[in-house]
């Protein structure tokens, strides 16, 4: 039996129909998202949870409506703006992840303003992946790798080489995954880091996924066999 996940990965999915089910905009079902994330961060943190990895944005989300993209970046911007206060009297330390130099400069700005203010807390770590996408991230890895050598050789380019460069280098790989909103895919996030990862799947929809329901999600992780591709 597992004791609590140090790293937990969260794809909030379902803000969107949230909203349409009750007959309002898509946008009012990312701000009533966004408004839950802070109960969950100190949930997690009561627990002993380690690090929480927040899938925000990914790089296929630009695709999306004009309003709904520029909601998501004002929402950013708002949570960057009044929780990082409060975060960081709880002691919690802000990681982004993802390829930040797409935002505007005034979001990059905020970004670097939170990272900085919260970078001395011990507590939860809480990684927002903005921007992010894992085929990104792997191919990164290989460009910032290949930055580093002199001579570039591919035989010298191990596993290990690559998970020394990848956004999330500076912690471990996920134990839990959880995925909201009822559909049944990784949706380009953390490829290479959820190998071993457990998967939980849920059909509540991410303004509803309470800290009650992130209880049942660790009940039913404290049920799993992590065997990690050894014989039972």
């Amino acid at each position: 039996m597992n004791s609590v996940p140090q790293h937990i990965a969260i794809i909030m999915d379902g803000n969107g129909r949230w909203a349409q089910m009750r007959h309002m905009p898509r946008t009012v079902g990312h701000a009533k998202g966004a408004a839950g994330v802070r109960d969950l961060v100190e949930f997690c943190a009561r627990k002993g949870v380690k690090y929480l990895t927040l899938f925000a944005f990914s790089t296929e989300n630009w695709s999306r409506s004009e309003e709904e993209v520029s909601t998501l970046m004002g929402l950013f911007l708002n949570y960057l703006e009044k929780e990082i206060k409060n975060l960081s009297q709880a002691g919690v330390r802000l990681q982004v992840i993802g390829d930040v130099a797409g935002f505007s400069q005034e979001l990059q700005e905020r970004i670097s303003e939170a990272l900085k203010a919260t970078a001395a807390n011990e507590g939860i770590v809480l990684t927002v992946a903005a921007n992010y996408g894992g085929r990104w991230d792997i191919v990164h890895a290989v460009k910032r790798w290949l930055a580093t050598q002199p001579q570039p050789d591919a035989q010298g380019l191990t596993q290990e080489e690559v998970a020394k460069f990848l956004s999330t280098a500076h912690m471990p790989d996920p134990d839990l995954l959880i995925r909201t909103g009822g559909e049944q895919r990784i949706s380009n996030f953390l490829l290479w880091q959820v190998t071993y990862t457990e998967l939980y799947f849920t059909n509540v929809l991410w303004p509803e996924f309470d800290p009650i329901q992130m209880a049942l999600a660790l009940e039913w992780y404290q049920t799993r066999q992590r065997r990690f591709g050894q014989a039972k």
